[in-house]
């Protein structure tokens, strides 16, 4: 195995989990899996911490907000107590009122399945241009989606966005999507790109690098 095949292995071990898997959500390209990763790609489109954001949105599930005509008949002081038991207290109540407004919209545009956006948009731009529709979102928030999506929506992939680009950059890997992409298999790239990300963010990527590259057991 090369250095870089050891590298892209221990970094999907230690580092590929998707945002969408953290917060419980089993992507499919079905209706309510769809909407439930909307309203993350809401959540984590705030400043504020990744884990606080996923949090929440397990938290909206566990209060079943889990499609866009739950969400809209819901109380607005439902959706800020339970964003409140995640601690997003910061941004809940104008979250509440977004995801609202966010869930009304996809509903009355698509039907309240995404799919229906996915087949509009045709490809990232044209699906990026109308997630930028959706109250709350804006092109980080499109970035977010497309990378989790790409797994049930291959014909967007490989889908790198800038961050992920220049974590994989940090661990001497290449940026650009198509040389990027086929250090994993398809169906581990949203892992990946993932992982990508989390560097990234992380306080001190080059010493990620290192931990990734030191053999362990």
């Amino acid at each position: 195995m090369s250095t870089r095949d050891g590298l892209v292995r221990a970094l999907l071990d230690r580092y590929g989990r998707t945002y969408a898997e953290q917060a419980g959500i089993a992507l499919r390209d079905k209706p309510s899996p769809l909407y439930r990763l909307l309203v993350l790609t809401v959540l984590l489109s705030k400043p504020i911490g990744a884990d606080m954001a996923v949090g929440a949105a397990r938290e909206l599930s566990r209060a079943k907000l889990r499609t866009p005509e739950a969400m809209r008949e819901s109380d607005w002081q439902y959706r800020v107590d339970a964003l409140g038991r995640a601690h997003y207290r910061r941004y809940d109540e104008s979250t509440a009122t977004i995801l609202c407004e966010g869930a009304v919209l996809v509903g009355e545009r698509w039907g309240g399945d995404l799919r229906r956006l996915h087949r509009e948009g045709g490809d990232a731009d044209g699906v990026s241009r109308l997630l930028q529709e959706v109250p709350g979102i804006g092109p980080t928030g499109t970035s977010i989606f497309l990378r989790e999506a790409q797994g049930v929506w291959p014909d967007l992939a490989p889908y790198v966005d800038d961050r992920a680009a220049d974590g994989a950059e940090a661990l001497g890997l290449p940026r650009t999507p198509g040389r990027l992409a086929a250090l994993a298999p398809k169906e581990d790239l949203p892992r990946l790109i993932a992982a990508c990300v989390r560097v990234a963010l992380a306080r001190d990527p080059a010493a990620v690098r290192a931990e990734l590259l030191t053999p362990t057991g």
